[in-house]
């Protein structure tokens, strides 16, 4: 036995062994030391020097060459260095999602609840290592601002109606071999809090009553494979980024930092999981009708909503790469004024129509208006933002009451709405406001992005290609694989811990050991 196990070991070290270059030239910079030079500065604004100029002028000033090449790696590692502090960021955003999960549930179950978001950032990394980033980010072919990424240059298509139709990458896997990079390993840090993002979405929808064996099942699964193949179409260079190119839809689907990618695949694995798990014990009365359970610690919920407010700086403005693109500061603007509208419209509609304002709903509103402006929030004014902002708010209440009362689906936390519903108004939004001041060039299309509203039907086309295709890619999976998984073994608890709560029975710990807890389904 220990013989295999050092086999292994030693296949794995050779593995991430990194290779001197790949046939097409692309060579691993493990230390980083040669990435970010001279040809970075060529095109990097509107007035530095062309490649012309750097031609003519290396001969003769062999010193104003040397200043290009430092200046080129500078501002690479100034984009390096930006891109990290805003994935740092949102690494944090696992712990609002944890208090304000933890927060709105019940103090019987609180610690199984923090366990589940504690273990899905562990558990969603290391599948996410495993094969997710290269299903995802294998064809990309590089990143520009990043200075590097070459070896991430194989993507797996088909061929259909005389276009490619990319569908998954094949590089980085383990992260090693070639992609044992300091660019590529910085892309892995910052798509991979992303990624777990999106796992966590579901343990607020699914809480109370998920036993933990398949929920780390679930962890696995979600970021090895769910995530990774739709995130792979828009942002790894697959086909439905390339439905501008292909098709003459404005500049394919786009999603700025992920309404779609991230919090709509999270939602709607959500609702999946949701379904097949049926409502907690007592949710609803025996004439049908949904029964308030309370969350246990509001401000603690509170607490963690301006948590991921907070990290959702680091989610939108840390999605341009660059801390040298100086539209993150529209882009950090519009993403608060969306915030602060959100949580404004849903306050105001609990008021008006249930006669008190509802702090925990507004708390809500404020997520699902950063949800919303998360795709369009470069594209867009403040306005704009606003208006987004509040309609999510809207949205936000509308689709809370319908689920539990239409579709008798039981979510403890909102997840659903906040990320799910208003995901895809995130989407749909920006092929709707985007003004044409900003993203010329993305996806290979000419010119900047503009909505519906600014004359270019054919980006509102793309988007709602992208939220449908979303939708019935994931839910299909998700509800397949929630089956499946059911099947094997049961992936709720039992009544009487569900009534007992889950703390001691399925993670070992309570919350609040020495508070006797009321016992109610």
């Amino acid at each position: 036995m220990f013989k295999k196990i050092l086999s292994a070991m030693m296949l794995i070290a050779c593995l991430s062994m990194p290779v001197a270059a790949l046939a097409d030239g692309a060579v691993s910079d493990p230390s980083g030391a040669s990435t970010g030079g001279t040809a970075d500065v060529i095109g990097a604004t509107p007035n530095a020097p062309t490649a012309e100029d750097m031609k003519n002028l290396g001969p003769q000033e062999p010193l104003a060459l040397k200043l290009a090449d430092v200046v080129g790696h500078n501002r690479i590692a100034i984009n390096i260095v930006w891109t990290l502090v805003c994935g740092f960021l949102v690494m944090f955003m696992q712990a609002g999602f944890a208090l304000a999960e933890t927060g709105f549930t019940r103090a019987k179950n609180a610690g199984h609840t923090m366990a589940m978001n504690f273990m899905i950032y562990a558990l969603g990394m290391l599948g996410y290592w495993i094969c997710g980033f290269a299903l995802q980010m294998g064809g990309v072919g590089g990143v520009a601002t990043l200075g590097g990424g070459g070896a991430l240059n194989n993507e797996f298509t088909v061929h259909l109606l005389g276009k490619d139709f990319g569908l998954f990458g094949t590089k980085g896997f383990f992260l090693s071999g070639m992609t044992y990079d300091a660019v590529i390993f910085t892309v892995f840090l910052f798509q991979m809090v992303f990624m777990d993002t999106t796992a966590t979405i579901p343990t607020g929808a699914m809480a109370e009553r998920w036993t933990f064996k398949t929920f780390m099942v679930y962890g696995f699964f979600i970021s090895m494979f769910t995530y990774p193949l739709y995130a792979n179409w828009v942002w790894g260079g697959g086909w439905l980024s390339q439905l501008g190119k292909n098709f003459g839809l404005g500049h394919g689907t786009l999603d700025f930092a992920g309404s779609s990618v991230v919090h709509m695949t999270g939602g709607v694995a959500a609702l999946a999981g949701a379904i097949i798990l049926g409502p907690r014990l007592g949710k609803y009365g025996k004439d049908g009708k949904p029964h308030a359970i309370p969350g246990h610690h509001i401000p603690m919920a509170l607490t963690g909503c301006f948590i991921l407010a907070f990290g959702w700086f680091g989610f939108n403005a840390g999605s341009s790469l660059a801390g040298g693109d100086l539209r993150i500061g529209v882009i950090a603007t519009n993403t608060m004024l969306a915030s602060a509208a959100g949580a404004f419209s849903a306050l105001v509609y609990m008021w008006i129509f249930y006669g008190k304002p509802d702090i925990a709903i507004a708390a809500n509103g404020l997520l699902a208006g950063l949800v919303a402006i998360t795709a369009p929030c470069a594209f867009v004014n403040s306005v704009s933002a606003v208006i987004i902002g509040g309609v999510a708010g809207v949205i936000l209440c509308i689709s809370i009451f319908f689920l539990e009362r239409t579709l008798k689906v039981d979510d403890p936390v909102g997840a659903i709405s906040v990320h799910g519903t208003n995901g895809a108004w995130g989407l749909l939004s920006l092929g709707l406001f985007a003004d044409g001041t900003y993203g010329d060039g993305l996806n290979g299309v000419a010119g900047a992005v503009k909505g519906l509203f600014y004359g270019d039907a054919s980006q509102f086309a793309a988007q709602v290609s992208g939220v449908i295709t979303n939708f019935v890619f994931v839910f299909v999976l998700m509800y397949v694989f929630f089956t499946i998984l059911n099947k094997i073994t049961p992936m709720r608890v039992s009544e009487e811990l569900e009534i007992d709560g889950l703390d001691e029975h399925e993670v070992a710990v309570s919350a609040y050991p020495d508070f006797t807890i009321h016992k109610t389904p």
